[in-house]
């Protein structure tokens, strides 16, 4: 991404999209009773809140009445059609994971199989956006996190930290150019959730081979473990690695969280909040509920003097509903530099 003289101006950024992921699936609801849901009516009402706050992404799990992470897509199918009725301006993404909690004492956390989450691509309502990884990788959600962080939750049972520690991302070349083919053939975009920027260019390489005819719409997610780290370093050189034509979301881990959010705000980026990212006020006097975070970069971008996108910007800034025809036109919108023709010689740029 290039940054002008005048980029740093919010009368020349995009309005912020706000991401809220506010159904935490690590955590059980004992860990935070207050925000966690756990039925139907507890999750919608979430969703309500979040948005009549300032956010317009959700980012969605669903759990059992039971408080444990739900796997049956017909879960989802429900979740959804209740938001579209309660929500209809937010744009509803599905967790591509979808549940990766163990679902006993002991037992790994693990994402579920291709072929189930092949099966996202059949949810009814179809969602507007599901998550999706690039490239097997580490997903060690908990090596950042201290002591402080999880004190008192179920997260400091040693056999699920452990659980947690071990958890791995499973996004080969092959599924990953189906899952986008699947998603892309019914509708719903493919959000992209990268670690570092190796993932990036492999993304870019399907891109140029037309494996991936779709806006390049991505968080870059820094929560260590596998993951990029949340410093201003690897941040920077993954941002200068994005093309122009790319929008852009800032994801981190805990008390990180807020101050990468911040940097995000100010570069004309966009955020991402949540319980499912953290629970605690900076100063960790206390937890802080999904629609408080909301309302704190609501606050800030303001201070900035950056506007809020409403549901009807988010999805014009999200680019929501778009697909491209071939590799030629995937790299021309997402701001690539063309394929080299035959016989071309030099450095390559649009026209």
């Amino acid at each position: 991404m290039n940054f002008l003289d005048d980029s740093l101006l919010p009368e020349n950024q995009e309005d912020l999209v706000i991401t809220v992921a506010p159904y935490g699936p690590e955590w059980a609801p004992s860990d935070f009773p207050e925000d966690l849901p756990v039925t139907m009516k507890e999750h919608v009402q979430a969703a309500v809140d979040c948005y009549n706050a300032g956010a317009t992404v959700l980012h969605l799990h669903v759990r059992e009445e039971d408080g444990k992470g739900s796997k049956r897509l017909s879960k989802f199918n429900e979740l959804l059609g209740e938001l579209r009725v309660a929500v209809p301006g937010m744009i509803l993404q599905v967790g591509g994971s979808i549940s990766f909690a163990p679902e006993g004492e002991g037992e790994a956390a693990k994402w579920l199989s291709d072929d189930t989450r092949h099966m996202l691509a059949e949810l009814t309502p179809a969602p507007d956006q599901v998550t999706v990884a690039v490239n097997t990788s580490q997903f060690n959600i908990v090596e950042m996190m201290d002591d402080a962080d999880i004190a008192g939750t179920t997260l400091a049972e040693p056999a699920l930290y452990e659980a947690y520690r071990e958890m791995t991302v499973p996004a080969g070349p092959g599924w990953v150019e189906e899952h986008i083919r699947r998603l892309s053939a019914k509708g719903v975009q493919s959000h992209f959730q990268l670690a570092q920027i190796s993932q990036l260019e492999t993304l870019e390489r399907m891109m140029r081979k037309g494996k991936a005819n779709v806006p390049l719409i991505l968080t870059w997610v820094a929560i260590g473990g596998g993951f990029d780290a949340p410093n201003p370093y690897t941040m920077m050189n993954f941002i200068r690695h994005v093309p122009d034509g790319a929008v852009l979301t800032l994801e981190s881990s805990m008390r990180h969280v807020l101050p990468l959010n911040m940097m995000a705000i100010a570069m004309g980026l966009h955020v991402r909040c949540g319980n499912e990212d953290n629970l605690w006020t900076q100063d960790r006097a206390g937890k802080m509920s999904s629609v408080r975070q909301v309302e704190q970069l609501v606050r800030i971008s303001r201070e900035f003097g950056r506007d809020i996108a409403g549901g009807n910007a988010a999805r014009r800034i999200y680019r929501i509903g778009e697909f491209y025809a071939n590799a030629d036109e995937t790299l021309a919108r997402n701001g690539f530099a063309p394929n080299r023709k035959q016989g071309q010689k030099g450095f390559l740029l649009h026209s």
